[in-house]
């Protein structure tokens, strides 16, 4: 029982650990995020904000293969660490399958809303620019890291669960008793009759 109480209270402290490593690496890289996109830029003109989705995207696509994908991969780049953080944070890595679906669509959905957030304030911001496209392909990285990440994770977090249960050894088992408690010493006397 104590052994149990004591694993328990491990995975708790592992839990808790986890929950503000991915809580302080969360703020981190919102702020750094933060600084990347809504910094004044000083340039000598801008263009006109993409209100089209997809429009941007063509755009990237006409520049080249190499300039097309270093664009398109900065957008999908941005944000992505969020599909990670925001589960480690939240501390939801280890539930049931169904519960892994609703948290990809609660990832997406607040990665989508941060984005929408970025593009909102850089309206207001000189020389940075909005742009539609960012919004989906910021979620679209958001969707793709937690796909690509988390389940490994809790994988990995459900087999150190089972080695660690198995680890604590197998469960006492008391003998069985047979007809009274006295029997098997009785038995042992021998009977002069």
């Amino acid at each position: 029982m104590q052994r149990n109480e004591v694993g328990r209270s491990a995975a708790t402290a592992i839990h808790l650990r986890l929950r503000l490593l991915g809580g302080g690496l969360l703020v981190a890289h919102l702020l750094l995020v933060g600084w990347l996109t809504l910094r004044p830029l000083d340039v000598p003109w801008a263009a006109a904000a993409n209100l089209t989705p997809l429009e941007g995207i063509r755009a990237d696509l006409s520049y080249g293969p190499l300039e097309a994908a270093r664009r398109i991969g900065e957008s999908l780049a941005l944000l992505a660490p969020l599909g990670v953080l925001l589960p480690l944070a939240n501390g939801n890595l280890a539930p049931s399958p169904l519960a892994a679906w609703s948290s990809l669509g609660r990832t997406a959905a607040a990665g989508l809303l941060v984005s929408l957030l970025i593009e909102m304030l850089q309206s207001g911001v000189p020389g940075q620019v909005v742009d539609v496209d960012s919004v989906l392909l910021n979620g679209l990285g958001v969707v793709l890291a937690h796909v690509a990440v988390v389940p490994a994770l809790r994988a990995r977090l459900r087999r150190a669960r089972r080695s660690e249960r198995s680890s604590q050894g197998s469960t006492p088992r008391i003998p069985r008793v047979g007809l009274g408690p006295w029997t098997d010493v009785l038995s042992a006397v021998p009977r002069e009759y």
